[in-house]
This record gives C-alpha cells, structure tokens and sequence, in this order.
C-alpha cells in the first residue's frame, strides 16, 4: 500500500480527541485517550501501520455488518470489507471531522461498496442473459436470422477468447454446463471466494468487449 503524506484536516481532528480526553480524570489521574477512530485515521494518513491494525480491530464487525446487509453474501461481504479497508488506508487523509465521525466516514465507505457490488452483480446477470441468448439457436430461422445469429455468436466466443484461462474456465461452467457457483468451487477444488472473483472479473472484460462499458 502506497503511504501519503499526513493530512492537515485529520491532524487537526487528532488533536481534538487528544485535548477532550486530556479533560477527563479518573481518582487524580489524567488519562489521554489515543486510540479514538479520528485519532487512528489521522494515524493512517501518515502510514502508520500499527495505527490502521488498531482501526481494522475496532471497525471491521461493524463495516462487515453494513456490507452484509446491502450483499446478503458472506463471503461477498468480505472481500467488499477487504476493499474497504484498502480504500481507508489510501485515502485517510481525506477525513474531515468537521463533516463527518469517523465511523460516519468509514460506514459511507462500506455501503457505497456494498451498493456498488450490487449492481456490478445486476450488469453480470445482465450480460449472461445477452450471451445465452446470443448462444441459443432460434427455431427454423430464415436466411437474415440465420446470418445475424452467426455473427451474435462469433461475437461471444471472440470475447471470450480475451479471458484469462482461470475467468474463461469458471464462465464456461457456469453460463454452459449450469454449474452454480458451490459446485465450480468444488470441482476445481479453489475457494467459493476465488470462483466469484473470477466470474465477477471476467463479466466484467466481457461487458466491455461487447460494449456495454467503456
């Protein structure tokens, strides 16, 4: 991961946690408390690792539980955690107190990830519609038909040609041989995770080559 430089903004919202903790005394002795999610952003804007493995313990189950609600997938969930950790730790230094908490930050974070998983899942079924209908032979075609079937056709197998081996082999079983995803896990003996993964990324150079993205 790629350190930046501390952000003045989040520095200054460390320096707030650290006078308002100073405030508080238990039985004469002062107590400075370190470990708030503002001070550990302001932290993390510096690269400070320790920091962000502090902020990871401290946020995780809740991210994780937001992601969970908008994925309904576990597993899903996770990697879109793991994304959006990744995302904190580049872009800490954007935190602004004075807009938004830290869990506010990081929670915005995680349901825009979440979200956006959801319709990159929408555009994948989206284009698996296309090419099986692509695929699928029509019924006594007339000439005009015919040609055009072929050329839909062509068009489907040239994008699949510009997969990897790993996205094309999980595609083709799951779009042409009807396996759900547990069964492509367990015949090719890789993790669930890894079969998404692969299916997601290869939907997604699939789209492009047909031209539904840019």
């Amino acid at each position: 991961m790629t350190h930046q430089s501390p952000n003045g903004d989040a520095l200054r919202c460390a320096a707030h946690e650290r006078d308002d903790a100073a405030r508080t005394c238990q039985a004469g002795v002062l107590h400075v408390l370190d470990d708030t999610p503002e001070n550990l952003l302001a932290r993390v804007a510096t690269g400070d690792q320790r920091a962000f493995d502090a902020l990871y313990d401290q946020m995780a189950p809740l991210i994780y539980n937001v992601v969970l609600r908008v994925l309904r997938d576990p597993a899903q969930s996770e990697e879109v955690t793991q994304e959006v950790f990744i995302e904190i730790w580049r872009h800490a230094g954007r935190f602004d107190c004075d807009r938004a908490s830290a869990r506010t930050w990081t929670l915005t974070i995680a349901h825009r990830r979440g979200v956006d998983r959801v319709r990159s899942e929408q555009a994948s079924r989206d284009l698996t519609e296309r090419i099986a209908r692509e695929a699928s032979p029509e019924p006594v075609p007339g000439p005009a038909d015919a040609m055009s079937r072929q050329i839909d056709q062509g068009r489907a197998a040239d994008a699949l040609s510009t997969l990897s081996a790993p996205q094309r082999e999980v595609i083709e079983l799951a779009y042409y041989d009807g396996l759900t995803h547990n069964e492509i896990a367990n015949r090719l003996r890789i993790p669930l995770g890894t079969v998404k993964t692969r299916v997601r990324d290869g939907l997604t150079r699939l789209r492009r080559r047909v031209g539904f993205e840019r």
